[in-house]
């Protein structure tokens, strides 16, 4: 049980269990005030409501993860459901068609990002700020108009519905839910995942580990993109209509949900579950300002804004705590001698990762004179 103790209170982990904490905290607030929010049909509203801003955070997560920020997702949002209501209702295309296209327009769109940030070093802020207003002013090239979608199989594949005990998931959850099952897998289980982590830990570490850190960057980036455009066309099938000002202020969302699931902002820490509970945290607040009836939709920001600082303030102090383990000579990073006998054998793991550096270095060393 101690050892499950000190794993909960892992600075990696910690964050993570807050955020876990605070939803179930939420839900049974609600469940006990509320009748009838503690019902399935709610919990699974929560996703089904939900589904395209989960998408967009796991783009946002994986960014955040490498130590890049992205600002074009809300906009990049935007322009699929334009693109999706041009090709339904002017050009006829099914959305067989039509999510192919908008997918890879996304991707080559992040792609195209993650290359400038990398080659030309330029901040990633700027990059996606520039990114943000070159697809929003894209949308109002195309239209300036609302366009309702009446194409068949948009409408078809939007209306599907898998019932599930007391409610049911739509289209866009189950995407929701494969997308985030794929991500899992790719973050925690491939080797992109782990040269992710590595970026975000330290660039130039993983630069002198050998680690492909331009293919890493742009991956990352073009990732982010199509989850975008897949958040997107979600979306799309959500409201069945595109224009331009849709999904403002989406990817502050996408960032503030990955911020409260653990995602340590300066990189290399969290998880991508963790972006589906800030998901659902931020969906929780909203849905509790709803059953209420009397409060304003404005408290939404408000109290996201207010657990956003907390989370932020709550990073810095794991931060510090851990930096001062290290110094005090508890933490991984400490030069102090260990006594085998006290503190047992290190982990291979450990003392592997320093003597492959320290072997690479060598040969690097060698190559050079």
């Amino acid at each position: 049980m101690s050892a499950f103790i000190r794993r909960l209170l892992d600075p990696r982990t910690l964050p993570i269990v807050v955020t876990i904490a605070l939803f179930a905290a939420l839900f049974g607030f609600g469940s006990f005030m509320y009748t009838g929010f503690g019902s399935m049909q709610v919990l699974l509203g929560l996703l089904v409501d939900n589904a395209f801003l989960l998408i967009v955070a796991i783009g946002t997560t994986f960014v955040i993860l490498s130590g890049g920020i992205d600002l074009s997702v809300g906009a990049v949002v935007a322009f699929t459901t334009i693109v999706c209501a041009v090709c339904a209702e002017r050009w006829h295309w099914p959305i067989w068609a039509v999510a192919p296209l908008v997918l890879a327009i996304g991707a080559a769109y992040g792609a195209a990002m993650g290359a400038l940030i990398h080659y030309l070093r330029l901040q990633p802020f700027i990059v996606t700020l520039a990114g943000m207003f070159l697809a929003r002013g894209a949308c109002f090239l195309v239209t300036t108009q609302s366009i309702t979608i009446s194409e068949p199989s948009f409408h078809a594949v939007a209306s599907y519905s898998l019932p599930l005990g007391g409610g049911s998931l739509t289209a866009g959850a189950l995407i929701a839910l494969v997308t985030l099952a794929i991500a899992i897998y790719v973050a925690h289980f491939t080797r992109f995942g782990r040269n992710v982590y590595a970026l975000g830990g330290n660039e130039k570490s993983a630069l002198l580990m050998g680690l492909p850190v331009a293919r890493t960057k742009v991956g990352v980036y073009a990732l982010g993109g199509l989850c975008s455009a897949l958040g997107g066309l979600v979306f799309t099938l959500y409201v069945l209509s595109g224009y331009g000002l849709q999904g403002q202020g989406m990817e502050l969302d996408a960032i503030a949900a990955s911020v409260i699931g653990g995602t340590l902002l300066t990189g290399g820490v969290g998880y991508i579950i963790g972006s589906v509970f800030g998901v659902g945290v931020l969906g929780t607040i909203q849905t509790l300002i709803t059953f209420d009836g009397t409060l304003s939709s404005w408290w939404t920001r408000i109290v996201i804004g207010a657990l956003l600082c907390v989370f932020c303030l709550l990073q810095r102090v794991i931060e510090r705590q851990a930096a001062r383990r290290k110094s005090n000579g508890s933490g991984l990073g400490s030069t102090a001698v260990r006594d085998p006998a006290k503190h047992g054998a290190p982990d291979e793991r450990s003392s592997a990762a320093p003597l492959g550096l320290r072997a690479r270095l060598t040969r690097l060393n060698r190559m050079h004179g």
